[in-house]
């Protein structure tokens, strides 16, 4: 077992709870094993025992702690973690279609579980739970049973750990086109060749909250994915939908979704590039009642904060313009690395460019299904507003 000391001075944040050690905190490390990926234990300057966790030392983040406990990790452990984390699930009333591991939000930081049905889709973001997948794989089989298990493991996260990114079955072969319902819809998704884990669950409750602003509209949704905020406006009552998205494959399966569900000829979907679009638009002064922007993530590094920011900015004024008065924003941010604060200031710079002022309607986060823990700030990433744009 590796052992690692940190330094005196080191942020009060481990102390409160936080689960990341960064290179600069630590001190000396002890140990024959300090291979990537082996066990470490965590002491403080003074060799009180902080944690155990895993090791890495080609990440910047070279230990992230698992455990208050000095404890075996395996697969009694790893069980042990994915039962809480679906009684916390299931005590909210989540039953179908959700995240069960939530990486640090559930105290296993690098691992993502989404369950669809009896299906998962895994990801192993670091190497410390990548060597780890046999444990949580079986402890997976012996809690749920699955149907199939799924690896999306394509995500740019893993090169800085020294992984490959890869995509494969971690269990018998399946068709990974398979349906969810969501609020009485039934939805095509595809595990295998969607963004993510095939399927943005985190804003399944803030889709609910758009209901009462859409009876009669027009509809502009915009990065549409595969339809699920389209669909709801048109199950709402809807007038018209507009869905659009970059992603041809996307576009297809929204298709299929407004034809299974019964919305083909309220909901129509194009492949479109937003960005131009929307410009384009906003100089034809063209006008809808209500306007979605759920933009994929603009921003994964923090030197790239301001470019980020300059092209939220962009999509949302543009966005202002195309609204008539009343009229309804929908918009989201989903980076940790852009605050509040700043997506704020980002609405308020755009709103004056527009010459239109703003009322908030709803401000909320990601679904519980992803939970915010207070000791770790980064956890609350997805920013939801909705506001009225005069």
């Amino acid at each position: 077992m590796i052992k690692v000391f940190l330094k005196k001075k080191i942020s009060t944040r481990i102390s409160e709870g936080h689960l990341w050690i960064y290179q600069n905190e630590i001190g000396d490390i002890v140990g024959t094993e300090a291979e990537r990926g082996a066990l470490a234990d965590v002491f403080s300057s003074n060799g009180s025992f902080v944690g155990r966790g895993y090791y890495n030392p080609l990440s910047q983040i070279p230990v992230r702690i698992l455990s208050n406990q000095q404890e075996a990790i395996d697969e009694a452990f790893f069980l042990k973690k994915i039962k809480a984390a679906l009684a916390y699930r299931l005590q909210l009333g989540f039953t179908e279609n959700f995240r069960l591991v939530n990486s640090e939000s559930d105290g296993l930081p690098g691992l993502i579980i989404d369950k669809f049905n009896d299906y998962f889709v895994l990801q192993f973001q670091t190497l410390g739970i990548d060597v780890r997948r046999a444990e949580i794989i079986q402890a997976l089989n012996t809690l749920f049973s699955p149907k199939g298990i799924y690896e999306c493991n394509d995500i740019p996260q893993r090169s800085l750990e020294g992984l490959p990114q890869v995509k494969g079955f971690l269990s018998a072969p399946f068709d990974t086109k398979i349906t969810i319902r969501e609020e009485g819809l039934q939805l095509y998704i595809d595990l295998e060749n969607g963004l993510k884990t095939g399927y943005f669950l985190d804003n399944q409750h803030n889709r609910r909250l758009i209901a009462p602003l859409v009876h009669g509209a027009d509809v502009l949704d915009v990065f549409c994915y595969t339809g699920a905020f389209s669909l709801m406006a048109a199950r709402h009552g809807a007038k018209s939908v507009l869905g659009i998205d970059y992603a041809a494959d996307a576009i297809r399966l929204a298709r299929e979704n407004a034809q299974q569900n019964g919305y083909a000829e309220s909901c129509t979907f194009d492949t479109k590039n937003a960005f131009d679009l929307l410009k384009t638009w906003a100089k034809e002064k063209k006008q809808f009642d209500v306007l979605i922007l759920d933009p994929p993530v603009l921003l994964h590094a923090k030197a790239n904060l301001e470019k980020a920011l300059g092209a939220y900015k962009e999509i949302n004024l543009r966005a202002m313009q195309l609204l008539k008065p009343g009229g309804f924003l929908v918009t989201t941010c989903a980076t940790h690395l852009v605050t509040e604060e700043a997506f704020a200031t980002v609405l308020k710079e755009a709103a004056r460019d527009a010459k239109c002022k703003l009322k908030t309607v709803s401000c909320q986060t990601q679904s519980a299904d992803h939970p915010v823990v207070w000791h770790m700030p980064n956890t609350q990433y997805l920013k939801f507003w909705i506001i009225q744009v005069n």
